[in-house]
């Protein structure tokens, strides 16, 4: 299990060797683990709601004839390993997570870098403004897909895909990009106190609602 999530790269040639899909890999294993440990503590309720502790002998000290002592051994046996794995897997989730922010802060100050030599030539050129924003995170779910892109609480949406100033009307705007997004990558400029940040978001179906896991607010303009 863990060599196979250390070694995974997902195709990717970026340094740091994780991807999105290594990480929805390691919560989907997570998951698994979490249910086959409480199939094992349900086998152990079905044994006269026998738990991790109680003893298996009698008041004599002979094995005790009203529960299967296999299947408790079994499944208590089976607790533990599979707890074992559960905190393995969750410590590779966080160690994945910090390596794909590190890497993402790298590119997101290249581009950041590029982008605003870009805004200069053009604001020198033709005299424009800077692009104002028009929504604001309001919230982001730990380990969703906006988590992962780098997302915070409070940063200002001043492009979301094909969507910016100009275009907006309202959320539905942003709804329908993220629909038809679905595994693809965005690009998303945020204000964050007062710097300029480009985000790479990808629209995934992960263990919580909808595809991003944050709530988006309009501003008032």
């Amino acid at each position: 299990m863990s060599e196979k999530a250390g070694s995974q790269s997902g195709g990717s040639p970026e340094a740091s060797g994780v991807t999105v899909s290594d990480i929805q890999e390691l919560i989907r294993r997570k998951e698994e683990i979490e249910a086959q440990i409480k199939a094992n503590y349900e086998v152990l309720e079905s044994q006269k709601g026998i738990g991790m502790n109680e003893p298996l002998v009698d008041c004599e000290g002979y094995p005790r004839a009203d529960v299967d002592l296999y299947q408790v051994r079994t499944a208590r046996h089976n607790i533990v390993c599979l707890q074992n794995d559960h905190k393995a897997v969750m410590k590779q989730v966080e160690d994945a997570l910090h390596q794909l922010h590190a890497h993402d802060k790298e590119k997101q100050a290249r581009d950041l870098a590029e982008a605003h030599r870009e805004a200069l030539s053009r604001g020198q050129s033709h005299g424009l403004s800077p692009p104002q924003a028009f929504a604001k995170v309001n919230s982001v779910s730990p380990g969703s897909p906006a988590s992962i892109a780098g997302l915070q609480v409070d940063d200002e949406i001043l492009e979301f895909g094909s969507v910016n100033t100009q275009n907006f009307q309202s959320l539905q705007n942003i709804s329908s990009v993220v629909q038809h997004s679905e595994g693809k990558p965005l690009n998303v400029t945020v204000m964050r106190r007062g710097e300029k940040h480009q985000l790479r978001l990808v629209p995934t179906r992960w263990a919580g609602k909808g595809l991003l896991g944050c709530s988006i607010i309009p501003l008032q303009r």
